[in-house]
């Protein structure tokens, strides 16, 4: 319902039928007797001066036109503006003014007296509307139109004096003495004695109320709409307001009805974020709609509460329209040292029901080459725990080290999401891979390649405090990844990989927010150079230290090749700045980043601490940031990169 609707329903309701003495009505003549005999059509008809209606002298000038002078052309249609007056202290009214006049639509444009006398009228009766709504009855509004002189515009100028400003001297909330929740209705409602009476805030209290009735377990809750009597004399009103509660319900089941849907109604109660028995909560059923949603399966949830089958119970209508299954997505991006990096991917989302998302990609790009398949179930079992299983075959040609890859992997995630973003996610599972690398092994002093065989089984446990998933603005993150390993190339041995993340968030103002994070990483339990080069420690990049390249950053071989570490340290500081032009939907984000690899299995500061800083721009589009990160290494040392840029989606951390 329009701005203007919703004034005039206001209004429908709350007026004070008035009683007065009707002024007295002049006599209407009776009309003349119909003549008798017969018409003769050659007769010609009688006088009929102006008949009644006083028209207008198209010969007399406009009193709003400029007197024409003897250089200047007569001003046909004057151009107006307009002046508000009387409502400095009240922005509201101002508002709803600017939106909704008619002399402000069309400000500045060409006019005639008329024209400008009806909008001005029409604009007089809109505040008189909106002054009401505001609570002020006894408004009175001047309106002063002064002619245009040669070369000026016309000046339409209302003046409005608001009067005294009306408030309820009673307020009767009836139907809720049943609920056992009465006081808190009444304090939801939040109209009360001396509340001044103003459609927003009655309006505003009818839908805080039927939410607060529904959040409590009435989903067939009724409020009507209120009897609100204005007393001129008194300069107060009376307010009765009427609710049916209509019963308090549990909820029983989802039920179907039409539509394609893609899975069970079983598996929609495993989406459902309540138990059948569970008291009705209108926002659990929003979230439900949502997060189905969610699943990239349906396009449109349509709910209806009804009788449940057990008494006492609401039963969830639901009819789900689904969505296409199938996608193929495309993505393409460039870092300093990485390369180009092109990726392709079919997925079918269901092709394994319920959620069972079938992806088959593939990556072609500088450094790294990879063919796979993944499945992913979602809401297995629960909602948010999804079941992960992939199968890839890739060839990755680092600086450091050239490796192919066969790998077969699991997990189970409890997964944090936007629509219910939760303070705690894990995940843990199982990875069997087969890897052959060639790097320069330092013992031998030679190219050499070696066969390595792992079986690994990650635990990840994280902690979210943030208010954002993709953009955090304030807050902070931990998060702790801990990777038992078994490794066999001429013989068997194990280790263990920990890495530990952290970062923090905070707003300095509407337009800059400071962020910071630490890493630290560490591997025990084995020698550096019996474990396959791809599973050490590496710096540098667009996720790492800014400003080196992709694996760049730590002790160099012989070749000037980064032989990675058994230990990693890094620091990263940033302000993002949102800049005000384009909307706000640009900005720079000035930085450093500090770090290093070391051969200890924790970090010893062995080898100093490197840095980089630079500045990045950064894009707020509606699914995420997109940064473009520019950066030089401070102290830079001999063949070392002058810049290092990155391009990816979303925050640097």
């Amino acid at each position: 319902m329009g701005l203007r609707s919703r004034l005039l329903l206001f209004l429908a309701v709350s007026t004070l039928p008035v009683t007065a003495a009707r002024a007295q009505q002049p006599a209407v003549a009776a009309p003349p007797a119909a003549p008798t005999g017969d018409l003769d059509p050659e007769t010609p008809l009688a006088p009929m001066p102006d008949i009644g209606v006083a028209w207008p002298d198209l010969n007399v000038r406009d009193p709003l036109e400029a007197e024409p002078s003897a250089t200047a052309p007569r001003i046909e249609t004057p151009r107006y503006s307009v002046v508000l007056a009387g409502v400095d202290a009240m922005p509201k009214v101002r508002e709803r003014f600017e939106t909704l006049s008619v002399l402000r639509q069309n400000d500045g444009k060409p006019a005639n007296a008329a024209q400008i006398d009806r909008r001005a009228r029409d604009d007089v009766e809109l505040l008189d509307t909106i002054m009401r709504s505001e609570g002020y009855y006894d408004a009175t509004i001047l309106t002063d139109i002064k002619a245009a002189e040669q070369g000026q515009r016309v000046v339409v100028t209302l003046t409005v004096a608001p009067g005294q400003l009306y408030k309820f001297d009673s307020v009767d909330v009836r139907g809720v003495e049943g609920t056992g929740i009465a006081p808190e209705l009444k304090e939801t409602y939040g109209v009360k004695p001396q509340t001044p009476v103003v459609a927003e805030v009655v309006l505003g209290g009818q839908a805080h109320l039927i939410e607060k009735l529904m959040r409590s377990g009435y989903p067939f809750a009724k409020v009507a709409d209120p009897s609100i009597v204005v007393d001129h004399e008194t300069q107060g009103a009376t307010l009765d307001l009427n609710i049916d509660p209509g019963g308090k319900r549990n909820f029983g089941a989802i039920r179907y009805e039409g539509g394609t849907p893609p899975f069970s109604a079983k598996h929609a109660e495993v989406i459902a974020r309540w138990n059948p028995g569970d008291l009705y909560d209108q926002y659990l059923v929003d979230d439900f709609k949502r997060a189905v949603v969610a699943t990239g399966l349906v396009s449109q949830v349509r709910t209806q509460p009804v009788e449940g089958k057990v008494p006492g119970t609401v039963d969830m209508l639901t009819t789900l329209d689904a969505a296409p299954f199938r996608t193929i997505a495309g993505e393409i991006g460039y870092g300093t040292g990485e390369g180009f990096r092109v990726e392709a991917s079919w997925q079918h989302r269901n092709l394994i029901q319920p959620e069972g998302a079938v992806t088959l990609r593939g990556i072609a790009g500088t450094r790294e080459q990879l063919l796979g398949a993944t499945l992913r179930m979602g809401n297995f079992g629960r909602r948010d725990q999804v079941l992960n299983a992939r199968l890839l075959a890739s060839n990755e040609n680092q600086v450091a080290y050239q490796a192919l890859k066969l790998e077969l992997a699991g997990s189970l995630e409890r997964q944090t999401t936007i629509i219910w973003q939760k303070p705690w996610s894990y995940s843990f599972g199982g990875e069997l891979l087969f890897s052959s690398e060639r790097n320069l092994d330092i013992t031998r002093g030679a190219l050499t390649r070696r066969q390595f065989y792992i079986l690994a089984a990650p635990i990840t446990l994280s902690y979210d405090g943030t208010d954002d998933l993709l953009d955090a603005t304030k807050g902070f993150r931990l998060a702790a990844r801990i990777s038992p390993e078994i490794a066999r190339e001429s013989d068997t041995f194990g280790y263990v990989r920990i890495q530990l993340d952290g970062s923090v968030y905070r707003r300095v103002n509407d337009r800059v927010v400071l962020a910071g994070r630490g890493r630290l990483g560490g591997i025990a339990g084995a020698s550096q150079f019996s474990i396959a080069p791809s599973r050490l420690y590496y710096a540098g990049g667009g996720g790492s230290v800014r400003g080196f390249g992709y694996q760049l950053l730590g002790p160099l071989n012989a070749l000037g090749e980064p032989i990675g570490g058994r230990s990693l340290a890094e620091f990263s500081l940033e302000a993002r700045v949102r800049l005000p032009v384009f909307g706000g939907n640009f900005g720079v984000v000035p930085f450093i980043d500090g770090g290093n690899v070391y051969g200890a299995s924790i970090p010893d500061f062995s080898g100093g601490v490197r840095f980089g800083a630079g500045v990045g721009l950064r894009y707020y589009s509606n699914f995420g940031p997109i940064r473009i990160d520019v950066g030089t290494p401070l102290g830079r040392r001999v063949n070392e990169s002058l810049l290092a840029i990155q391009v990816s989606l979303g925050q640097a951390f």
